[in-house]
Parts: structure tokens; sequence; C-alpha cells
């Protein structure tokens, strides 16, 4: 029995026809070294640039992947698989190389975040995977940090666990929001799991099990003295202000202090000039305002705009489902097999041949100023952004502790061209492709691309920038 509780870990966590591939592979005795590259095809509208991250899981599921003999009584009683196929399974385990951008990297289309480099069945086996980790963190990592940059000063948590599709899905936002410049969730488990710090306040259904909304304040704040901040719109959000002036003294006296109340609904702009006006004429300058109910960064834009007094803001559904741009054109595409260029052709789906780099560039300000996408081979100036992290299935560095990323997500952002920060449709980064490439292309283009004459020179030179680029 294969136990649900187990299930983000299985190696049966993928396609069928990864399966059925492998069974192919296996039976053809193809088992030479193949080269995978991870990469978006094509930013959302909605989107000047992304921000990468899910790599920590990625490397951990592939330091770890393997079938358990549950699994592979299923694959054996499927049918489709042969006996022998189901012992080579069995022994299977991933020994490739891993090069990747770090997470917190800002990256944009075609360019690779993450490159495999394994005997092609293992590479093939984890695409499916690879793609659902990346994808999701990087996806609410890019979405995250647009409220950053409109609120940059503000508290912002994450609130979307209960509207996630899925408990690792509410997690890994968790996770992917705090990355890109949160300052920390309201999902429990993700402090323990990542270190993410975690935030709450009360939820109206405790203000309406009182007979008196000034009683619910009373006892919130004795049970929680430390960190009493009231959800004041239950009933009538302003009136509500007047009570937790009412209710401050008493609750000094006790050595409490009211640290802040909360909104989540109405007009937050006007609610808040209003409980900020009753909050300062009832002495209670130092007591923060926080927002919550359908925020997101076009809401942030707006009250930026009107100057809104709020300190800080829940943000929950709009963004753990990136409600704009729900999904990324990415993929994870062959682009080496054999020591041999591969290139996709079809329609509206073609991709650059061979393994390769990023080189970023920047101004006199240290602001990003355009990148070049060449081969792993080239030597080009500017700053190597993919480079190695996995060798023979095992990370060469421990993981990078997840405030480290989030400080390198803060310092892109800081990095961005002012029209990229915007939330506007910017004109598109300049990405340039190096002659390399293009030549590389040309050259496959040119032949018959699983032909068997392929001409020895050019099987040099793929073997020569698979060397190079192995001893970076």
């Amino acid at each position: 029995m294969i136990a649900e509780a187990n299930a983000p870990e299985s190696a049966l966590l993928t396609d069928l026809y990864q399966l059925t591939m492998l069974q192919g592979y296996f039976d053809q005795g193809m088992e030479q070294r193949a080269v995978f590259e991870f990469f978006v095809r094509k930013l959302p509208a909605e989107r000047n640039f992304l921000i990468a991250a899910g790599l920590e899981q990625a490397l951990t599921f592939l330091e770890n992947v393997r079938f358990t003999s549950e699994e592979l009584d299923w694959v054996s009683s499927h049918g489709a698989f042969r006996a022998a196929f189901v012992n080579y399974l069995a022994q299977l385990r991933f020994t490739g190389d891993v090069h990747a951008m770090a997470e917190g990297r800002v990256f944009f289309a075609n360019e690779p975040i993450l490159r495999v480099t394994a005997p092609i069945g293992e590479a093939q086996l984890v695409e499916s995977r690879l793609i659902n980790l990346l994808h999701f963190q990087t996806l609410i990592a890019s979405k995250a940090a647009r409220s950053v940059l409109m609120a940059p000063t503000k508290l912002l948590v994450d609130f979307g666990l209960r509207r996630a599709h899925g408990a690792e899905a509410g997690l890994l936002a968790a996770r992917a929001s705090y990355l890109a410049g949160f300052a920390g969730s309201a999902t429990v488990l993700a402090a323990p799991l990542y270190g993410v710090p975690v935030f709450g306040t009360m939820a109206h259904s405790f203000v309406q099990a009182h007979d008196d909304e000034s009683d619910a304040f009373d006892h919130f704040a004795h049970a929680l003295p430390e960190n009493v901040i009231l959800l004041i719109d239950t009933y009538d959000t302003e009136a509500g202000a007047k009570k937790v002036v009412q209710l401050a003294p008493k609750l000094a006296r006790d050595g409490i202090k009211i640290k802040g109340v909360r909104l989540d609904s109405g007009d937050l702009a006007d609610h808040a000039f209003k409980v900020r006006r009753i909050l300062d004429e009832g002495g209670l300058r130092d007591t923060t305002i926080f927002a919550s109910g359908s925020v997101d960064e076009y809401v942030l834009d707006r009250l930026r705009a009107q100057r809104a007094p709020i300190d800080g803001y829940g943000i929950g559904t709009h963004m753990d489902t990136s409600a704009d741009a729900p999904y990324l054109d990415c993929a994870y595409k062959l682009v080496e097999y054999a020591g041999a260029a591969r290139r996709k052709r079809s329609e509206g789906k073609v991709l650059w041949p061979g393994r390769k780099q990023v080189f970023r560039s920047y101004d006199n300000d240290g602001r990003m100023a355009g990148d070049v996408l060449a081969l792993a081979g080239d030597r080009l100036a500017g700053e190597a952004l993919i480079q190695p992290v996995m060798r023979a299935g095992r990370r060469i560095e421990p993981p990078v502790p997840l405030n480290d990323s989030r400080a390198r997500a803060l310092r892109e952002l800081s990095r961005l061209p002012e029209a990229l920060k915007q939330l506007a449709h910017a004109p598109e980064f300049p990405v340039r492709v190096s002659p390399a490439i293009e030549r590389l292309a040309q050259e496959v283009d040119d032949q018959q691309l699983y032909s068997k004459n392929q001409r020895p020179a050019q099987r040099r030179a793929f073997v020569e920038c698979s060397e190079v680029d192995h001893a970076i």
C-alpha cells in the first residue's frame, strides 16, 4: 500500500509517459548522458521579470528519488512493464550533475535556470517533478516580488494557505513569498520546516462568539498579551476602533499594550484614514493598522497612491494562486544527447540547442543592463549566472539558508531597471543570443538531427564544450 502522506516524495509522482519512455530507452540500451534544461519560453504579459525559486526542493528530490518496494509492485501490476525493466527501476538512483541559477535570481524568457546532465533514463524520469517544483515556487515568488516593489516599507504577510491549491502549495507559497521579500506567513508549519517567521491576529468568529465586542478584545488581549492585534470590522469598523481606544487604559493597567488593529473589509483607504484619526485622538499613535481582504499588488499600488495610513498587509488568495498569471509557459527540454546537440523545431516551440550559460552586465549605477544567452563553454564579459550545484547525484555545498536566498532576491529587485519594477507592461529586457548558439543552431538545422551520419567535427565541438562546462 502506497501511503498518501508520502505522495510528494514518491517516484510515481510523475507522468506515465516518463515510465514508458524509460522502458524504451532500457530496451534499446540507450544510457548515454543527456542534457535537459528548464526555462520559461515567454513571460506572461503581466510579468516584466521572474524570480528563480524552488531549487532547494528540486535538489532534495534528486538526492532522494528512488522506487520503494510498494511502488515497484504497482509498476509490475500495471501490465505495461516487463520484469527486467522493473528490476532496473529498483536500482535507479540519480547520479547526474546539476547546474542552476541561485534561488532569488531575476531571470527572463528562454534563460535556463536549471540544467540536468545525467544518463538519459535518470534525466528523463525526474522531468515532471522538477517542473512541478520549479514552476510553482518561481510563479509565486515572481508574484510576491511585485507586492514587495509596490510596498517596500510595509509589513507583508502571506495569508493564502486556506485557498491555496493543496497543502504542499500552501507551504511552498509561504516559502516562496518569504524568499521574495515578505516578512513571513500565517502558515504555522512554514516556521519549523523552512524557518519562515509566522504572524497571526484573530478571526471574526472570535468576536462573534462573544456577546460584547469589547469583551472579545479584552479576552484576546489577555490571551496573547505580547502581540495584541485586534480585528475591528466585524460589525462597524469605526465603532470598533473607538472601543479599542476605550479599552486601552484598562489593558495598560494590566501591563498590556495594543500593538495594532486589523481591517479586513470595505474601502480600506477610507477606513484607514478614519481609524487612524480615532486612534491618534485617543492617544494610540503607536498602534499600527494592518489590512487584509483581497489585497494584491494592484490594490497596494492604489493604496500607495492614496497615501493610505496602513502599516502592513496580509496577502492571500491572489498571491497563492497567482491569480492574474496562474501559470508559466515553462519547459524541461533535451538540448544534448550522447555528446551531440539536439534541437526541437516544433511550430511555436523552437528551442536553442546545446547546454547554455547566461552572462549578465550592469550599468554604472549597478542596475541590470542586459543578458547574453551563450553556450556553456563560452567566455564572455559579464556575470555568469548558472553555476554547478550538484555533482554525481550529491550537492556540492550544504543547502543554502532561506534567508540568504531572500537577501539575494531583495538585492536583485533593487538592481532592476525602473521600468521593470512597475506593474505596467514594460519593454522587454534585452537578452541577446550569442553568435555561437546561432551557428550551432544552423549546423543542427542543416543536418539530419537524428542521422547516424553526423559530422565528427561537430561531435568533437559538443564534447569539448561539455568538458569545459563540467570543469567550472
